[in-house]
């Protein structure tokens, strides 16, 4: 019996079969398929991805440097409202590399990583989780741990497993890629996705990166092709994929908890959730313990602690979006240009750099007229 399975190998799954595995205990890392496919996350990242990964990454999954982001109220022709800073404000990655990247991390911690094992149920006993995997061959295959973390997305069997409540949203993202090179410092913010946005992603020699995302029922394809038709670019590179908005208010059972998309802990204000899935598989890595199914009480208690005002903050700001446009225009042109705030960290709008900045300003924003 292991002392925990790891259900997923994206970043958050990784870095928490990595992070324990180090401290001794004996871990299964599953993931249903090939880790890092398929593509269904954008990879543009603050700078703080960098403290997760091994020494040397940067140079093996940089792809583009961001300075800042340009926001529409329309189309690209539209007026933008850029808000930026001096030095590198994010990054743009590869992220099929991110996920194997991560893999190989837990791996050589000592995690047993295996791939092709697709969790078909989990059920809870008193002193165990049994989980029914099918194995490559097609066969089924039952595994026990004294705990089990389901870091398996958006639409987690783990959860629907273990009877934890859905997302309070599900939203339908849609992304494609356009091969020519760009090199660009901003990317594109378009508000014109009912209650979320459409993006455009320079990602330097790999091309450029486009999205969309808006809640189920909404014409998601069409509206892309809108997006798309504005850039003039035609491609057939799609993915799509959910994003969890909104935890849960449980994401433990007695021996099962949640990470990362699977429990929602994600940007309401972007659904990116790379860092906050890994922050908070880290509190979980140093609160729970295998022979102590009662450590998870911890876990639930600390990850809300580290990351449940920033995506308060983050839900407020998602509600913005749906302002009437010229009220969306007014307040983007009052807050565009130079910026102090961190792009994970809702809260640092309210930080003195940002203040400063933004109370400080004789002139219009850059590229406004006066």
């Amino acid at each position: 019996m292991y002392d925990l399975v790891v259900v997923g190998a994206g970043p958050s799954g990784s870095r928490l079969a990595r992070r324990t595995a180090e401290r001794g205990l004996d871990v299964l890392l599953l993931e249903g398929g090939e880790v890092g496919t398929p593509l269904a996350c954008s990879g543009h990242v603050s700078l703080d991805i960098w403290e997760f990964l091994p020494d040397g990454a940067r140079e093996d999954l940089l792809q583009n440097r961001v300075f800042g982001a340009r926001f529409h109220t329309g189309g690209p022709d539209s007026s933008a409202y850029p808000f930026y800073k001096s030095e590198e404000v994010s990054n743009v990655i590869d992220r099929v590399a991110l996920d194997r990247t991560l893999a190989r991390c837990a791996r050589e911690a000592g995690a047993d990583l295996r791939e092709g094992h697709m969790v078909l149920d989990v059920s809870e006993h008193d002193d165990h989780v049994e989980l029914e995997v099918r194995v490559p061959d097609g066969g089924n295959e039952r595994i026990t741990g004294r705990l089990v973390a389901g870091c398996d997305g958006p639409t987690s069997r783990v959860r629907r497993s273990v009877g934890l409540s859905e997302p309070d949203e599900l939203l339908h993202g849609v992304l494609a890629f356009d091969d020519d090179s760009d090199h660009g410092d901003f990317v594109d913010v378009h508000l014109t996705a009912p209650s979320f946005f459409a993006w455009r992603i320079p990602r330097g020699d790999a091309g450029v990166e486009y999205g969309l995302a808006a809640p189920p029922g909404e014409d998601v394809k069409a509206r892309f092709d809108r997006l798309t038709g504005c850039y003039d670019v035609e491609t057939d590179r799609f993915c799509s994929g959910a994003i969890p908005v909104g935890p849960p208010s449980r994401t433990t059972t007695d021996r099962v908890f949640l990470v990362g998309d699977a429990a929602a802990q994600t940007k309401p204000f972007t659904g990116g959730g790379i860092r906050y899935g890994m922050t908070a598989a880290d509190i979980a890595a140093e609160t729970i313990d295998p022979q102590d199914p009662g450590s998870l009480a911890a876990y639930e208690r600390d990850w809300r602690a580290e990351l449940g005002r920033e995506i308060r903050l983050g839900a407020a700001i998602r509600r913005c979006y749906s302002l009437p446009e010229p009220i969306q225009r007014l307040g983007l042109w009052a807050l565009s240009g130079e910026i102090g705030v961190h792009m994970d960290e809702p809260s640092s709008f309210f930080s003195r750099e940002h203040l400063s900045r933004l109370f400080s300003r004789s002139d219009p924003p850059v590229g406004q007229d006066r």
